[in-house]
């Protein structure tokens, strides 16, 4: 089973994660740019955050077999930051970057006026740099946050079918299925979604333009969970043609339109550093 993760924060992770998911079959994983558990006091902070994005994440992850990509944004919640709200100027230098395939995380935390302006800005970002847009659904009021969502999609003026719209269940699947973007659902133990909710929206709405995620962060997550939903797609008659489809061929095609996708030789072997004796390699200088 060879899996891409479409949205895992891998800076949330240690580096037995990243052992555990090349175990698994993980061979790719998108990281998109989000919050840090505690507010940031300037943009000049997200400089640094988003040079590990592009830079020492990448590396870490090479060392045991993945391939690292990211989405680089101002994420929803920290949009309502007046500190933050400069990063806006700083995006065009990270969305030139060739590792970076979309912009995101983009969208809504609590649908605030300032998250409106965060989140058409950033989408005229992505139509002017000609990427994909990972948007981020609000955990509160969910359905009402999608319909808005594709409202400002729509008034945009990007294609649909070059947006995901995130962290999706059963009450907002179809709402954004009629929209023509792409579906994100995100596996968690407790919330969101589970491996046998994600089983049964497949049997009612098909494999076309899902993209399953463990989303995994600094809280209660499991970066296994994608493994875990293949597993049981398999055990409740899905073909694994149709896991590939899911968990593979359907982020490398969403991804792809970036234009910067590069999935040649992903068989690197973990490295132990020779002169210090470390697990990992030394990154920088």
């Amino acid at each position: 089973m060879r899996i891409f993760d479409p949205h895992i924060h891998m800076t949330s992770r240690t580096t037995d994660d990243y052992e555990r998911m090349a175990a698994a079959g993980v061979r790719a994983v998108v990281e998109p740019a989000f919050w840090l558990g505690q507010p940031r006091t300037s943009a000049a902070s997200f400089t640094d955050y988003f040079d590990s994005l592009i830079g020492w994440e990448p590396f870490r992850a090479g060392q045991f077999g993945v391939r690292h990509f990211a989405t680089i944004a101002l994420n929803p919640k920290e949009a309502n930051d007046p500190r933050c709200r400069p990063v806006l100027d700083l995006l065009p230098r990270y969305l030139d970057k060739d590792a970076v395939v979309a912009v995101g995380e983009i969208g809504y935390d609590s649908m605030t006026p300032e998250e409106d302006e965060a989140f058409a800005a950033q989408l005229a970002l992505a139509v002017a740099y000609d990427l994909p847009a990972l948007v981020h659904t609000p955990h509160r009021d969910k359905a009402r946050g999608c319909e808005r969502t594709l409202a400002v999609v729509a008034e945009s003026g990007i294609d649909a079918g070059r947006v995901v719209v995130d962290h999706l269940n059963e009450v907002t699947v179809k709402l954004v299925r009629d929209s023509g973007c792409w579906l994100g659902f995100s596996i968690y133990p407790d919330t969101k979604m589970t491996p046998q909710r994600m089983v049964e929206l497949l049997r009612e709405y098909g494999t076309d333009r899902m993209l399953v995620n463990s989303a995994a962060d600094w809280g209660r997550s499991d970066p296994l969970l994608t493994r875990a939903t293949g597993e049981a797609m398999l055990a409740a008659g899905f073909s694994d043609d149709d896991v590939d489809t899911v968990l593979w061929r359907n982020p490398v095609e969403f991804y792809g339109q970036s234009g910067r996708l590069d999935l040649s030789d992903l068989d690197v072997s973990a490295a132990v550093d020779p002169q210090t004796g470390n697990s990992i390699l030394r990154g920088g200088s």
